[in-house]
């Protein structure tokens, strides 16, 4: 099915069942523990092993020695294979370094060794035993010294009008460095893999990923195999955020692991592991620089910005969501990705967007501050329903105001303290703060296959479901579209068996995946028609109905399977607009007069994201980024040990997350829109919206309670305390 223009009135605007709360199909799975994570899945293949890795504990330079003798010879050790044993791999496109082989090391904790052994005690014991020497060599780990150095921040990646004549010119400006620190995706379950690879030809790999069909090209790539020798299952992802979109040394070492013994091998990634040898989100440098007039308008942006990447990598870009977000007629934004030798940055919820509006949004209340405007006030008044870098591109669907104005009454945001610092409870200093939030709503091509049998449907596409609510929504769509109950629909998922999807990532999922799901009943309702020999038949009830037709749907085939397939195709009409999705965030802080202990009261999101498929699991995505963004403000941050180019607190007790606890109170609105440009559905995504801008609003709100301006997150009491006002 093509998808070539913006869509009319359709059956989704009179649904039944999309738009409708549904609670999680596969909750009951998850919640009684019989949903099979990857290293659970003990009944797939009979004979399992157990790997362990070994992974280097130099950032930069080359293995000059291994002996495994020690470890082959120990208990339960079937065999040991080592980065020294064969030629390095190949590196498929989606990853920066290579992931095994060879005797380079590019990053600490890069693995080099996996014993195979009969149980997870034996192969760690073993792993222990393996003697490694090294030649390091030095590496660069310092962001903050090689900002420092440059003398810029490369080739613009956009830039319009005159910027610095508009910032000689104007009235209130605003120039000043945000720092964001490192990040690591921190889900509950870890990279894990189990792989039959026995006997050397067809591979089988049940894993924890969100992205299969990429996932089995990049294997294919990195083992040197044609990718039709190999199959991928990942029905349930205990979490990815990103972290799980590519292929990782867990998949790769299981792999040569099964092949080296001849039997299935299933591997996890140890906690401490994550940290350094899987990727994380990189940390920025950003310098911002806003210009206005006397009445408020902004007249120029202009967002620089450094991150780190090993070689060949792209980084962080914080600067993305600034071209398109705020009125401004002269705009530049530049961003230079700084090779450097810590583990590799790639993808966290909202690459670039959830660092960038950390910057972007405290500098528009400093703005509105210096302009003795409202936060709020001063976000309207620089909305803009066009491109600001081309007037000719008009947003599809564009409804920021809507989420400023209904949050601050919902919020009560006119009880806000004009005067920061000066609102007090007790020993507590009491502050308001407010965000906008922008990520982009793209689509991608995706695929999908139904049964249909007795009455009942079948679903099957290779999309996943990372806790998002996949299962449900497609389930939702596919009722709705061939008139039947959700009861009446069984969806199958995460295997490369089935047709290709979008995959689960970028804010695209949701928004390709159903509309993938709709072509392929489409598809089936035209083999109905077919075979029915009736014209524009309608679905509703379980029935086919035309002029002179009522037919069950269980009747329809009188016991046989009718089967259709097909994928929907987006069109490039989307090309001459820009879609995306809006948020505005308002939060309450707590500041301790006296420690500086900071704790959020309350939080309030207000979403602009189409049509919402099911407002239960569209809530639950928000509600997790916002929390997540609440950690970004106040406590996540990997530290990096600047001599040895590895990150110190790589594990979850000195890695914190934010917690039920941190967060007594969350709402989440959405407001009633439809994005007839984005899908057959009108809907566009939400999972990584939530997060954007959630740091910011917490950072203003600090700075509402306080009076202290900070700039570089975590925002830690350390940073303030020393400036926090007389008691």
């Amino acid at each position: 099915m093509d998808f070539n223009q913006a869509t009319d009135d359709n059956l989704f605007d009179h649904a039944r069942i999309i738009g409708k709360p549904h609670t999680r199909i596969d909750g009951i799975l998850k919640v009684t523990g019989q949903a099979p994570y990857a290293y659970e899945r003990h009944d797939v293949v009979a004979n399992q092993l157990v790997g362990y890795p070994l992974c280097a504990t130099i950032a930069n330079g080359r293995v000059t020695y291994m002996d495994a003798s020690a470890a082959r010879a120990a208990p339960g050790v079937v065999d040991v294979v080592t980065t020294l044993d064969i030629e390095p791999l190949e590196r498929a496109d989606s990853n920066v370094a290579r992931l095994f082989g060879g005797d380079t090391i590019q990053h600490y904790h890069q693995a080099i060794a996996v014993v195979v052994a009969e149980t997870l005690e034996q192969a760690r014991g073993a792993a222990s035993l393996i003697e490694v020497r090294y030649e390091e060599t030095p590496g660069v780990f310092d962001l903050e010294s090689a900002w420092e150095r440059l003398q810029n921040t490369g080739e613009p990646e956009a830039e319009v009008g005159d910027v610095e004549a508009t910032f000689q010119g104007a009235v209130v400006t605003l120039d000043e460095v945000y720092r964001t620190a490192s990040q690591s995706h921190a889900m509950m379950e870890p990279h894990a893999s189990i792989v039959d690879w026995s006997d050397g030809g067809q591979m089988t790999v049940w894993t924890s990923n969100q992205m299969i069909e990429w996932t089995r090209k990049a294997l294919a790539t990195t083992l040197s195999i044609d990718p039709d020798t190999s199959r991928l299952e990942s029905p349930f992802v205990g979490g990815g955020f990103g972290g799980k979109l590519w292929l990782r040394a867990d998949t790769v070492l299981a792999a040569l692991g099964s092949r080296a013994v001849g039997r299935p091998v299933k591997l996890a990634l140890p906690r401490q592991l994550m940290f350094n040898n899987t990727t994380h989100r990189s940390a920025t440098i950003q310098r911002l620089r806003i210009a206005a007039d006397a009445e408020g308008h902004i007249t120029a942006f202009d967002h620089s910005a450094v991150s780190h990447t090993l070689p060949g990598g792209s980084g962080e870009d914080p600067v993305n969501q600034t071209r398109h977000f705020y009125a401004g007629e002269h705009r530049r934004v530049a961003h230079q990705p700084i090779d450097m030798g810590l583990p590799e940055s790639a993808d966290m919820r909202a690459p670039g967007e959830a660092s960038g509006l950390a910057a972007l949004e405290i500098a528009m209340d400093e703005m509105a501050e210096k302009l003795g405007m409202d936060p709020v006030e001063f976000r309207i008044l620089n909305d803009t329903q066009v491109d600001p870098e081309d007037s000719s591109k008009p947003f599809s669907e564009r409804h920021f105001v809507e989420c400023l104005r209904q949050g601050a009454e919902k919020f009560g945001w006119a009880e806000r303290s004009q005067t920061p610092g000066k609102k007090r409870q007790g020993q507590w200093l009491i502050g308001y703060g407010v965000a906008g939030a922008y990520r982009g709503a793209p689509t991608l091509k995706s695929g999908a296959r139904v049964r249909l049998r007795s009455g009942r449907l079948v679903v099957e596409t290779d999309m996943t479901d990372i806790g998002t609510g996949s299962y449900t929504i497609i389930a939702q769509t596919a009722a709705e579209t061939m008139g039947l109950e959700i009861d009446a629909v069984e969806v199958r998922l995460g295997n490369s068996a089935y047709p290709t999807s979008s995959g689960s990532g970028g804010q695209f999922g949701a928004a390709s995946s159903t509309a993938g799901v709709y072509a392929a009943c489409v598809a089936l309702q035209s083999e109905i028609a077919k075979r029915l020999e009736i014209d524009a038949p309608r679905f509703e009830n379980g029935r086919v109905l035309a002029d002179n037709t009522v037919l069950a749907l269980a009747d329809v085939a009188a016991g046989e399977e009718l089967v259709a397939e097909d994928s929907i195709n987006f069109g490039d009409f989307k090309d001459k607009m820009q879609i995306a999705t809006f948020a505005a965030h308002f939060v309450e802080v707590a500041v301790h007069a006296h420690t500086g202990e900071t704790r959020i009261r309350r939080m309030l999101s207000v979403c602009d994201a189409g049509r919402i498929l099911n407002p239960t699991t569209a809530r639950s995505q928000v509600l997790g980024g916002m929390t997540m963004g609440a950690g970004a403000a106040l406590m996540e941050g990997m530290s990096p040990d600047l001599e040895r180019g590895f990150f110190v607190n790589h594990d979850l007790a000195g890695y914190e997350v934010a917690v039920h606890a941190d967060i007594p109170e969350q709402e989440v609105i959405f407001l009633d829109t439809t994005d007839a440009a984005s899908s057959p559905l009108k809907a566009k995504g939400v999972g990584e919206l939530g997060i954007c801008g959630v740091a910011a609003a917490v950072a203003n709100a600090m700075y509402n309670a306080t009076g202290v301006r900070v700039r570089e997150y975590p925002m830690t009491l350390d940073r303030m305390l020393d400036q926090l006002p007389a008691t």
